[in-house]
């Protein structure tokens, strides 16, 4: 038939070579749509997430179940609590740790009922208590009575173990450091107290209206190394150091048993104050007597070496010469 004549037969047939090809009319969508090969070369560069799926995802593929979402606030309340209370332990064992002050002994400079801060870290390095500064130190024995005190309940043990708040089962004191090794001390009644025989001006930090010893005079004493002579600033309600003398050390309290320095009262906020060291220690010719006390071995040893030398040289000059 005519019709299928020209249906199967009535068109030119053209090569496959002209079919890759392609026409003059549609070279814009030619332009578009990216050949075999170049669709197989960007497929060779394309590349995969960890997840198995391609990089460039659409937002509704499994790529968004790759955002981890932060924990609430409740679970991570836990993990803060703990590394504050590690902090708060590993301060107060080895930074500072708080301190009520328990009795009137260190009137007008403490209060009954304040907390004052004390600097654990400085005797970690071998420093040692120093003239005027105040101090907590444990029971050398025998200082404290026997009264005990009533047994704390457990969150007082647990914050005292902190360091939030000062322990009841340690028995410490504090007082003001007066001498230190190789000082010599003394006060007589009506007197001031003296120190390598320089009177100390005490007026800035004693108790308004008490004598520097009037009411147990002492001395002289001299403090051996490694001690120290504490009294307090309340001076006729203070049992410092001049009251047990009759005890092992005589009154003196080892450096061994001081556990630091008060630095700061820390509350109530009213009184928040530092505890600086009076002028008085700082006068000259006070360190004098205490330095030439623990250079006296070296200077006896250097003049006991001499003439040994001198006699030595005049020895082997004298066989040379005979020789």
């Amino acid at each position: 038939m005519a019709v299928g004549a020209r249906s199967g037969h009535g068109e030119s047939e053209d090569r496959p070579e002209q079919l890759a090809e392609p026409s003059v009319g549609s070279a814009g969508s030619a332009a578009e749509t990216p050949s075999a090969g170049a669709s197989a070369e960007m497929k060779d560069q394309t590349v995969e997430r960890p997840d198995g799926g391609p990089e460039g995802g659409e937002p509704g593929d499994d790529g968004a179940s790759d955002v981890k979402k932060p924990r609430s606030f409740w679970k991570e309340l836990p993990l803060l609590i703990g590394i504050a209370l590690l902090l708060a332990l590993l301060i107060k064992t080895f930074l500072v740790q708080a301190f009520s002050i328990p009795s009137d002994s260190m009137q007008d400079t403490l209060q009954r009922g304040d907390r004052v801060l004390v600097d654990k870290l400085t005797p970690w390095f071998g420093a040692e208590p120093e003239r005027g500064e105040v101090v907590v130190f444990h029971d050398p024995g025998g200082w404290l009575d026997s009264t005990e005190a009533p047994e704390p309940n457990v969150a007082q043990k647990f914050l005292s173990f902190i360091g939030l708040m000062p322990s009841s089962e340690e028995k410490d004191l504090i007082k003001r450091v007066i001498a230190v090794g190789g000082d010599t001390v003394e006060c007589k009644k009506g007197g001031s107290v003296q120190v390598n025989g320089k009177a100390l001006n005490e007026k800035s930090y004693i108790f308004p209206g008490n004598s520097a010893c009037d009411d147990e005079p002492f001395g002289p004493i001299t403090v051996p190394d490694g001690r120290i002579w504490v009294m307090g600033d309340h001076r006729q309600n203070s049992l410092d150091s001049r009251y047990h003398q009759e005890l092992p050390g005589h009154g003196t309290v080892s450096t061994d048993e001081v556990v630091g320095r008060a630095i700061v009262i820390a509350w109530p906020l009213d009184r928040l104050s530092t505890l600086p060291v009076p002028d008085t220690f700082d006068q000259k010719g006070l360190n004098a007597a205490a330095v030439a006390t623990a250079g006296a071995p070296a200077v006896l040893g250097l003049a006991g070496a001499v003439p040994l030398v001198f006699w030595r040289r005049r020895r082997l000059t004298g066989g040379r010469t005979a020789g």
